[in-house]
This record gives C-alpha cells, sequence and structure tokens, in this order.
C-alpha cells in the first residue's frame, strides 16, 4: 500500500493529489524568465516624416478632388439633359405648391379629380394673370410711346447736366453708333432672333414635360418613391434614404413656398409704389419683380433697377429717385425681415453660401443655374444632416 502509495502515477496519492502523512510540504521553485529581445523598430518612411497636418490636408485634399470630379460629371450628364432636368425641377415645384391644396381637397373628393382641379385652376390663374398684363400693355402703347419719346429727350437734357456734362455731338454720336450697329449686324441679329425659335420650341417641350410630370407626382408621389427605393436599394439601405429623402423633400417643398411667399410679398410692394408714383407699366413691373425675385441676392435688384430705367424715361428724375429708394427699403425687408421670417421651416444658408451658390450656378447653367443652386444647396445640407443624426 505504502510502496503503491509512493509509486509515481498512483491515483490515490502523490503531488498531484495531495501529500504523504508525516512527509514535509513541497515548494515550487520559479526560475527567473529571461528577457525578451526587443523587436527592431522598422524603418520610418520618407512620408512618414512630413509634418502632421501636411498628411491630413493631402489625404482631405485627395477625397476632394474626387468629389470634385464626381460633382462635375454630375453636372455634365445633367447639362446634356439640361430640357429633361429643368423640366422636372419645375414639375418638383409644382408638385411642392400644389401638393397641400390636393390632399386638402382629397378628404372629399376622389384623388384624380383633384389632382385635374389644382392643376388646371393653376394654369387659368396663370393664363389670366399674363392676358391682364397683355391687355394692360395693349392699352398703353400710345400713350407710353409719347411718353418714352418725350423721357429719352429728357434723359438728354439730363446728361447734357453737372456731372456728366455731355455735348449734344457726344449723344449724335452715340444715336449714331447704335444704328451703324443695327445696320450692320442686322442678318446676326436675325438670326439669332430665328435661332431664339428653337427655344421657344424648347420652352413648349419642357412646360408640357413638367405639367406631365407634375401630374403623376401630385397623384402617387409616395408611391414612385417607393417602388424606386425597392428596386433599386438593398433592404439595409433603405431605411436610410427614406431619413435622406424625407429630409430632402421637407426642404426642398419649404424652400419652394418660402421663396413663392417672399416673391409675392416683393411683388405686392413694388406693385403699390409704383402705381401710387405713377410709373408706366406698372403691372408688367410688378410681374416681372415676382418672377426675378425667385434668383436670390440680384434678381429683386436688377427687375428694380429696370422700373428704375422706365420711371426715369416717363415720369423723370424724381421719380426715378423714389424707386430707387424702393430699391433700398425692399432689400432691407426682404433680407432682415422677410427671408429669416418666412424661411424658418427650410434650411437657412449664410449669405455668403448664398452668394457663392447663385454666382456658381450662373457660371454653370446660366439664368437657370442661378434659380436652382440655392435650393440645391439647401437639399443637400439637409440631406446631410439627416444622415448625421442619429436615427430613433
Amino acid at each position: 500500500m505504502v510502496g503503491d502509495a509512493r509509486r509515481p502515477g498512483s491515483g490515490r496519492t502523490g503531488r498531484a493529489r495531495g501529500t504523504v502523512l508525516g512527509s514535509r510540504p513541497a515548494y515550487s521553485v520559479r526560475l527567473p524568465v529571461p528577457p525578451r529581445p526587443e523587436p527592431e523598430a522598422a524603418p520610418v518612411r520618407a512620408a512618414e516624416r512630413t509634418v502632421p497636418w501636411l498628411r491630413v490636408a493631402a489625404a482631405y485634399a485627395w477625397r476632394l478632388i474626387l468629389v470634385g470630379i464626381a460633382v462635375y460629371g454630375v453636372f455634365s450628364v445633367l447639362g446634356s439633359f439640361q430640357l429633361v432636368a429643368v423640366a422636372l425641377f419645375v414639375a418638383l415645384v409644382v408638385t411642392s405648391v400644389l401638393r397641400p391644396p390636393t390632399d386638402l381637397l382629397a378628404r372629399f373628393l376622389p384623388r384624380p379629380l383633384c389632382v385635374a382641379v389644382t392643376l388646371v385652376g393653376s394654369l387659368v390663374l396663370l393664363l389670366g394673370l399674363l392676358a391682364l398684363v397683355g391687355s394692360a400693355v395693349a392699352d398703353e402703347s400710345g400713350r407710353l410711346a409719347d411718353e418714352f419719346r418725350g423721357g429719352v429727350d429728357r434723359i438728354e437734357e439730363w446728361l447734357r447736366r453737372p456731372p456728366f456734362r455731355l455735348g449734344p455731338g457726344a449723344l449724335s454720336r452715340l444715336q449714331q453708333q447704335v444704328t451703324h450697329y443695327v445696320a450692320t449686324h442686322r442678318s446676326a441679329l436675325i438670326g439669332s432672333a430665328v435661332g431664339e425659335l428653337g427655344r421657344v420650341v424648347e420652352l413648349v417641350t419642357g412646360a408640357a414635360l413638367a405639367l406631365f410630370a407634375s401630374v403623376f407626382f401630385l397623384h402617387s408621389g409616395e408611391r414612385l418613391w417607393a417602388w424606386a427605393r425597392d428596386r433599386l436599394l438593398p433592404s439595409g439601405a433603405r431605411p436610410v434614404w427614406d431619413r435622406a429623402g424625407g429630409a430632402a423633400w421637407r426642404t426642398f417643398a419649404g424652400y419652394t413656398r418660402g421663396i413663392i411667399i417672399v416673391a409675392a410679398t416683393n411683388a405686392v410692394l413694388v406693385g403699390v409704389v409704383l402705381l401710387v408714383l405713377e410709373v408706366p407699366l406698372a403691372l408688367p413691373l410688378t410681374l416681372l419683380e415676382f418672377f426675378a425675385a425667385f434668383v436670390p441676392l440680384v434678381g429683386s435688384p436688377v427687375a428694380l433697377g429696370v422700373a428704375t430705367v422706365v420711371a426715369l424715361a416717363g415720369r423723370g428724375p424724381l421719380t426715378a429717385a423714389g424707386v430707387l429708394v424702393l430699391i433700398v427699403v425692399i432689400g432691407q425687408l426682404e433680407g432682415h425681415v422677410l427671408h429669416p421670417l418666412v424661411m424658418s421651416w427650410a434650411v437657412r444658408l449664410h449669405p455668403l453660401v448664398v452668394a457663392v451658390s447663385v454666382i456658381a450656378g450662373s457660371i454653370v447653367a446660366g439664368v437657370i443655374g442661378a434659380v436652382v443652386a440655392v435650393p440645391l444647396v439647401s437639399v443637400v445640407w439637409a440631406v446631410l444632416n439627416a444622415l448625421r443624426a442619429v436615427p430613433p
């Protein structure tokens, strides 16, 4: 038994199970662990020896270059299909304006009938307004011709006075130069006028496409979005795109409704002042102010500048000075009261961002780019904020 207990590997006793009675407990001795050799430091590459901020700047730079190339490609594609892009943009504008009355009528009438009522009603209102302007211009054409002839004479007399002091010879030479330019470039001017007929055809085609798209956007916009989302996106990306699409539409609709309210307010103020000052063509100038207000920062001053020239030719320098005062007052009212108050539900951009967007849009696509630039930047900024936010 004792021999078995002391036998190595016995299952009843041994150092693994316990100690034998009467024997000393065993003490373990730990040998010192030899130190491990430290790995040799990897050689530092030349690119790693640059300053940290330069590496960060370089990393951001090539990413920005890629983003710029992508944006340029998108705008190049849109430029190739400019008519389609503009028509769809107009359709979205019409949808954002007519969607609330269509939803209100849908509580009592079928949806297709509501779409037809809102679209036909808005077209009748627009055509009636244009007919009213044309009738006003036709009724005042004879009187306006006499007033403008007298206004041109008054402008020439005003230019002869200080501080301009232009002599009759200078004015006559200017008139001769204008007449000579028109006579020598008559064929080019006629060719450009004929070329504009193609623009008119494109305008009619784009308006028809915008109206056609507006019908479907008003009738079943949500179903169109859901169909495109389910067919083009994987299931994991659909909630993110829904959040981004909702933010984009809310911002675009809010901006569109807000800019229409601002433009209508500006047009009413301008119309009242022009009627009080008895400026010729007050109604067409009011309509011009309404449409010019859709180009931020520069549209309204340009329209009021045209009104100033008309007032100078038709009513004289004092009335023109009154219109200039109107430009300053309406600019301050629009910038400090109307935009912060009316556009509060849309993305409010810094004035510098608005100015840069308008100039860049006008460089890329002319007047159309200047109109589209600010809502496009607002939508992009809203989408970025929506994607950055943590979903509930």
